[in-house]
């Protein structure tokens, strides 16, 4: 079974999510092993889309006001979400037998 959103073929989860929410992910949560002035760069980003989505959502732009709930959410877990997968790279969780 395939799935579209509007005219895009959907290939993964989160892609999915992506095209769904119009939320990069990756923008506000980053990738792993990106140096300093990757990580710079990319926030910088991220503050810029974060305030287009606020001030949209001010001028009544519902949708974009819940897109801004979520970057910034999304901005907030980064910690979270890199220690969980540090530990589970540590502890070798989910390696085959």
């Amino acid at each position: 079974m395939r799935t579209y959103i509007g005219h895009q073929h959907v290939v993964g989860s989160e892609e999915f999510e992506e095209l769904a929410l119009g939320i990069d992910r990756e923008l506000f949560l980053g990738v792993e092993n990106e140096t300093g002035e990757e990580r710079a760069a990319r926030q910088a980003a991220a503050r810029d889309v974060l305030a287009d989505l606020v001030a949209q959502g001010a001028a009544g732009d519902e949708v974009a006001a819940w897109d801004a709930l979520y970057a910034e959410a999304l901005t907030r877990t980064v910690p979270l979400l890199r220690s969980a997968a540090r530990s589970v790279r540590v502890s070798g969780a989910g390696e085959a037998a």
